[in-house]
């Protein structure tokens, strides 16, 4: 086990959906030792709701998410993040891209009021990885992992998201962010992958850092 370095000691992995962030995450913390933060995203009741009918019900899901998101990041001012570490699977911020796609104007603007008061008092991340990948293989992880809930997602949904997160990091610059193309990467399957990821997210950077795997190349 090789834990987080000090000057790394709240790393946040962050992509669309299917990205697998949370898989990543899961191993991170395995091999470092570090906390596991994980977002709750089950108990959303809108959810399944959203995914039927997303003009409907998109701003009760987005409401509930930013409110429990914003419940679960407090609670890691409730603990030691100078001790073993944090890994999480999202980023705070992560709510806005979300909105922006999914609600309309009037909706957008209550929305906005409620996170601004909210985003300054959560903790930023020493290192957010941002997990990249196409469409195509976006959709096909998520078909592979079979939820119910999910079935109904389009890829018009997934472009859109996709083309959205792409356009929030780009500018983002709140943390150190290492962007990974991850189309071609099987970290969950292939212990060289990982091993070689892992390393990258180890050292410690500033800026921005990119990370395009060519197996065999």
């Amino acid at each position: 086990m090789c834990a987080l370095k000090p000057e790394i000691r709240y790393i946040a992995i962050e992509g669309v959906i299917g990205a697998g962030k949370t898989s990543l995450a899961r191993m991170l913390a395995r091999d470092t030792g570090a906390r596991l933060h994980l977002e709750v995203v089950d108990d959303n009741p809108f959810l399944p709701r959203f995914y039927a009918d997303p003009k409907r019900h998109a701003f009760q899901t987005q409401i509930f998410f930013l409110l429990s998101r914003f419940r679960q990041q407090q609670e890691l001012f409730q603990h030691d993040l100078f001790g073993t570490g944090v890994l999480s699977d999202y980023i705070f911020a992560k709510d806005r891209i979300f909105a922006n796609v999914t609600l309309d104007d009037e909706e957008l603007r209550l929305y906005e009021r409620l996170a601004s008061e909210l985003e300054p008092r959560v903790p930023v991340p020493d290192v957010v990885v941002y997990l990249q990948a196409a469409v195509d293989v976006l959709m096909a992880r998520i078909a592979r992992r079979g939820r119910e809930y999910e079935r109904s997602i389009s890829r018009a949904y997934i472009e859109e998201l996709n083309d959205a997160y792409n356009h929030f990091f780009f500018h983002y610059r709140d943390s150190p962010l290492l962007v990974v193309n991850t189309s071609d990467l099987d970290f969950v399957r292939t212990p060289q992958h990982y091993e070689l990821l892992r390393r990258q997210i180890g050292e410690p950077f500033e800026g921005v850092r990119y990370y395009t795997p060519a197996w065999g190349k």
